[in-house]
C-alpha cells in the first residue's frame, strides 16, 4: 500500500512571469496552477505530520533540519513551512484574482495586495513602531536598489516620492532635475539651469564645476537650505563627480538616482562614515495603476495620480495678458509637479528653474501663500550685499552659516540669542534694516505661483503680487475664479487654468 507522506516539494506554475511576459488570456489561464496550491494547503493543515517545502530558499533549512533530527523535522519546524506555504498560496490567488478582475467587465468588490517583506527596518516613524519592513508590492519588484546604508521608513517615503517628483520634472522640461526632500514634502527642486556669477557666490559653489546635474542639485538644496539639512536628495540623471562633490559637503541622509559615475559612486559610499545611503532607481519602473493604504483600521483605494503636467495644462489663460514667455512656462511646469508631490494643501513660488518658497501642509491657502512667501523673501534678500557681506570667523562650519545668514535676515533675536549668533563673527555686523529689506524685496519680478487648488478668495492674489508674482498657474474651478481673475488683471499677472487638481496626502 503508499506509504504515509510526511514531506510534500512543489513549486508553483509560474503564473507572474506568463502575465509580465505579455502573454495572451489562453497563455495565462494556462499558467494557473491548480493542484500545486491544493497540494500545498493540505499539507500545510497536516503540519503535525508533514514538512510542506514551497520555496527552493526552505532546502537548507529543510536539509539542516533532516540532519539534526535524525531524517526528521520538529513540529516547530513544520508549523514555520505551514505559516510560510499559506502566504505563499495567499499571494498566488492575490495575484490570479488581480489580473483576473482586469479581464471583466464587473470587477469583485474584494480586492487582494500581497506584501512581501524585502527587508527589515530599524522601526516605522517613531523608535516605538515595531516591527516596520519595506515591501515589495504583489509579487513585484521594488523601484530601486539600495547600494549603500541603511534606509529608515521615512527616509524611503522622501525617497519614492522624490524620485517620482523628479524623473516627471525631467521628462516635462527635457533638463535634469533635482529634488530635496524632508518629511515627504520638497524644501526645494529645481532644473538644471545654468547659474549667475551672484547665485555662484550665495550658493557657495565659487570655484567648483557645475555640470547641468550638479546645478539643478544645487538649486534645488539652495531654496530652502535651512530646511534641506539633513534632506533627502533625488537625482533625475546619472550623478557625476561634480554633483557628488558638492553633496559630500552637505548634511543629508542620503540620495535615490538612476545611476552613478563609478568615482561619484565611491564619494558618496564614503560619506558619513560608510553611512550615507545610496538607492539606485530603476528608470523603468513602472508605478502600478492602483494605490492601496490602511489608516485607523480602514482601507483605501485610489488610481495612482499619474496625470502628466506638461505644456498642454498652460493653454486656457483667462486673463487680459496671455504672454508666456519658455522660461515662465519652465517655472509653471516645475511649481506644478513640485507641489502635486507636497502635502496639501500646498503652494510654491518658482523663478529661473527653481522652487524659491514651497508651502506645505497648511489648512488655509493663503496661510500657504504666506509661509511660502516668508521663504521666497529669505531666499531673495541672501543676495542682499549686507548678507553676502557678512565676515565670519574662520572655522565656522557651512551649515552654521547658513543659519547665521537666515537668522541674520529674521533679525528676531532676543539678547541670549544674539550673544550666540555673534560669535560667528570678529565683529558684530550692522543690522538689516526692515526699511533695507523692503527696498531690496521690491526689486522682485518674474516670479510663478503655482497651487495645487483652486484660490478660494483674490487674497492670495494680493499677497503674491508684493513678492513679484508674474505668473499664475492654478486649477480653477472656485466661485471666486472672475474675482481671482480681476485680482491677477490689476497687477498685470498672467494666469492659466489648468483645470487640474494636485492634492496629495
Amino acid at each position: 500500500g503508499i506509504r504515509k507522506i510526511d514531506l510534500v516539494v512543489v513549486n508553483l506554475y509560474p503564473f507572474r512571469d506568463a502575465v509580465a511576459k505579455g502573454g495572451d488570456f489562453a497563455h495565462c489561464i494556462e499558467n494557473i496552477d491548480i493542484g500545486g496550491p491544493a497540494m500545498i494547503r493540505a499539507s500545510a493543515k497536516n503540519n503535525a505530520y508533514v514538512s510542506i517545502v514551497s520555496s527552493p530558499s526552505q532546502y537548507k533549512q529543510l536539509m539542516d533540519q533532516m540532519r539534526e533530527n535524525d531524517g526528521c523535522t520538529t513540529l516547530a519546524f513544520r508549523k514555520n513551512l505551514a505559516a510560510a506555504a499559506y502566504a505563499l498560496t495567499s499571494a498566488y490567488d492575490s495575484a490570479v484574482s488581480q489580473w483576473m478582475a482586469e479581464q471583466v467587465t464587473e470587477p469583485p468588490p474584494t480586492k487582494t495586495v500581497a506584501f512581501q517583506v524585502e527587508r527589515p527596518l530599524k522601526y516605522g516613524c517613531n523608535p516605538h513602531q515595531l516591527p516596520a519592513g519595506l515591501c515589495s508590492v504583489n509579487g513585484g519588484k521594488l523601484p530601486f536598489e539600495v547600494i549603500s546604508g541603511t534606509p529608515g521608513y521615512i527616509n524611503l517615503l522622501d525617497a519614492v516620492n522624490a524620485w517620482q517628483l523628479v524623473f516627471e520634472l525631467a521628462k516635462a522640461t527635457g533638463k535634469p532635475a533635482a529634488a530635496s526632500f524632508k518629511h515627504v514634502s520638497p524644501a526645494g527642486a529645481a532644473i538644471g539651469v545654468p547659474l549667475s556669477e551672484s547665485e555662484v557666490e550665495v550658493y557657495e559653489v565659487k570655484g567648483k564645476p557645475l555640470t547641468p546635474v550638479a546645478t539643478a542639485y544645487v538649486r534645488a538644496r539652495n531654496a530652502d537650505p535651512m530646511c534641506s539639512f539633513g534632506d533627502f536628495v533625488a537625482v533625475s540623471h546619472e550623478v557625476d563627480v561634480a554633483t557628488a562633490s558638492i553633496l559630500k559637503i552637505e548634511v543629508s541622509d542620503g540620495i535615490i538616482a538612476p545611476g552613478f559615475e563609478p568615482e561619484a559612486l565611491e564619494i558618496l559610499k564614503a560619506k558619513k562614515g560608510g553611512k550615507f545611503i545610496v538607492l539606485q532607481a530603476d528608470n523603468d519602473f513602472v508605478f502600478p495603476d492602483m494605490e492601496y493604504r490602511m489608516v485607523g483600521g480602514l482601507g483605501f483605494m485610489q488610481k495612482r495620480n499619474g496625470k502628466i503636467c506638461d505644456a498642454e495644462c498652460l493653454k486656457k489663460i483667462p486673463t487680459k495678458l496671455k504672454e508666456l514667455p519658455e522660461q515662465a512656462k519652465l517655472d509653471m511646469l516645475l511649481g506644478m509637479i513640485a507641489i502635486k508631490y507636497t502635502q496639501s494643501n500646498s503652494v510654491g513660488y518658482s523663478k529661473d528653474g527653481m522652487m524659491i518658497g514651497v508651502g506645505a501642509g497648511q489648512q488655509s491657502r493663503v496661510d500657504c501663500v504666506k509661509l511660502a512667501g516668508r521663504k521666497v523673501a529669505t531666499w531673495r534678500l541672501r543676495f542682499h550685499p549686507k548678507v553676502m557681506g557678512l565676515k565670519f570667523k574662520d572655522g565656522v562650519k557651512r551649515q552654521d552659516r547658513v543659519n547665521a545668514r537666515v537668522r541674520y535676515i529674521e533679525g528676531d533675536m532676543d539678547d541670549a540669542e544674539y550673544q550666540q549668533w555673534v560669535s560667528n563673527f570678529d565683529n558684530a555686523p550692522e543690522p538689516l534694516t526692515a526699511q533695507e529689506k523692503s527696498e531690496f524685496l521690491a526689486a522682485l519680478s518674474d516670479i510663478t505661483i503655482a497651487s495645487d487648488a483652486f484660490f478660494p478668495f483674490r487674497d492670495s492674489i494680493d499677497h503674491a503680487q508684493k513678492l513679484g508674482v508674474k505668473y499664475v498657474t492654478q486649477p480653477g474651478g472656485s466661485n471666486a475664479d472672475e474675482e481671482v481673475i480681476k485680482a491677477c488683471d490689476t497687477y498685470g499677472m498672467t494666469m492659466a487654468f489648468t483645470d487640474l487638481r494636485l492634492f496629495h496626502h
